[in-house]
């Protein structure tokens, strides 16, 4: 990004959200540290982009943001979103600095496939995080007990080109269901919830870590059934769609008894590509330094590890990330 000399008052004021100051000195102060001098960062701002206010991206992220500004000094600040999708799209056009998302769509984003009509080179991953389960709920008496009795029914598939509704139209085409087949609802996590529960739609799609808070609390309210997914046939749709894994939804997770078998996607931590290295070496390192702060504020973060942050990379590393991996 082009280096400036404005001050990063002036920048809140203006409402930049670009990358900025590159190369200044921002040494800040850490009141928790008694006056001691922290390293600062080059940019004075770092907007993070999530997703659904109730989602564990928006949870997640605020956390992290907290700490980057307590840390740095900077303005870090969480921007919701209707996920995967816009968090790309609003790299791509140099308007955030860092996002979560999930990893098929970034893979489709830098080979520049399915909604992206061209390669990106503009966005580069910090880490694999948790996996997103592919969690799809329905109430007991819809008389819907496998995904092929979603054909014919009014579905909810997460906000209009959002993760999660690449990932439904992914599934239900697995199993050669078009948005023809069924009626399309597109409602985030809170709307489908109170969709279900007010009868206005037979299933919904709900694809987050685990718990997804609109789910649970829906789940304490309402008598539902997760419709589950065999391993054989994520399998099978993995064999196009490689980013797609087998696992299960843990027995109580929303009250049900056994296991439920699904598919789940890893997300990624992004930032845009032209973030200096000192910059992402700093924001890799205090997020995993912080791993225990994050858990707390959601579980799903109980899955993010050192050890598997690069398994499944589907974008460049950026370089600053790898210095801090290479230390470790």
């Amino acid at each position: 990004m082009k280096k400036t000399k404005a001050s990063a008052f002036s920048l809140v004021i203006a409402g930049s959200m670009v990358l900025a100051a590159c190369g200044e000195d921002n040494t800040t102060t850490n009141p928790e540290e008694g006056g001691g001098d922290t390293a600062g960062l080059e940019a004075n701002i770092v907007t993070i982009a999530t997703g659904g206010a109730s989602g564990p991206y928006n949870i997640i992220g605020s956390t992290l943001a907290e700490t980057y500004s307590s840390q740095y000094g900077v303005n870090s600040r969480t921007q919701t979103t209707g996920a995967s999708v816009e968090n790309v799209n609003l790299i791509k056009e140099d308007k955030i600095e860092m996002a979560f998302t999930m990893s098929d769509v970034v893979s489709q984003a830098v080979e520049g496939t399915e909604g992206f009509t061209e390669p990106t080179d503009k966005i580069s991953q910090i880490a694999a995080l948790y996996p997103n389960y592919v969690q799809i709920v329905t109430t007991a008496d819809s008389g819907i007990e496998t995904f092929e009795d979603l054909r014919g029914k009014r579905i909810a598939v997460g906000d209009q080109n959002s993760g999660v509704e690449v990932n439904a139209r992914t599934l239900l085409e697995g199993y050669g269901i078009t948005y023809d087949d069924i009626q399309v609802d597109y409602l985030g996590y809170a709307e489908a919830a109170d969709g279900l529960r007010a009868g206005q739609i037979d299933a919904a799609f709900l694809t987050s870590g685990l718990p997804n808070a609109s789910l649970l609390e829906l789940s304490e309210t309402l008598d539902i059934r997760m419709v589950s997914i065999a391993p054989e046939d994520v399998e099978r749709v993995a064999e196009d769609q490689s980013y797609f894994i087998a696992l299960e939804i843990p027995a109580d997770t929303y009250g049900n008894e056994e296991p439920v078998p699904t598919a789940a996607i890893m997300n990624a931590l992004v930032v845009h590509s032209d973030m200096s290295e000192d910059d992402v070496y700093e924001l890799t390192k205090t997020f995993f330094e912080n791993l225990d702060t994050l858990e707390n504020s959601h579980q799903a973060a109980a899955d993010i590890t050192l050890e598997a942050a690069q398994e499944g990379l589907v974008a460049p590393l950026h370089p600053g990330a790898q210095r801090y991996y290479d230390e470790q």
